[in-house]
């Protein structure tokens, strides 16, 4: 068993940690200086894309319920609209 100051073996842990975390941005290529820029880009482009996505479904969401109101409405006409149903 090795024994070592708390303080000495926190900065070993430390060091490690940064030299892992600069390995791991290096292997997806987000070691140089505009790594910053690129980890922003990337949270506008996904927000952008939450943007986009929640738009698209409110107007799938648009055209179902106008294609439903336009079909009971049709059914509607088609049963009373005609001349024989309120009278």
């Amino acid at each position: 068993m090795i024994s070592m100051p708390q303080a000495q073996f926190e900065d070993i842990l430390e060091a490690a940690a940064t030299r892992g975390a600069k390995k791991a941005l290096a292997a997806v290529g987000l070691e140089d200086e505009m790594a910053p820029d690129d980890i922003r880009g990337l949270r506008d482009l996904f927000s952008i894309y939450r943007v986009v996505r929640t738009g698209f479904f409110k107007q799938i969401g648009s055209a179902v319920a106008i294609v439903v109101l336009g079909g009971l409405s049709l059914a509607f006409w088609a049963k009373f609209g005609s001349g024989k149903g309120l009278q």
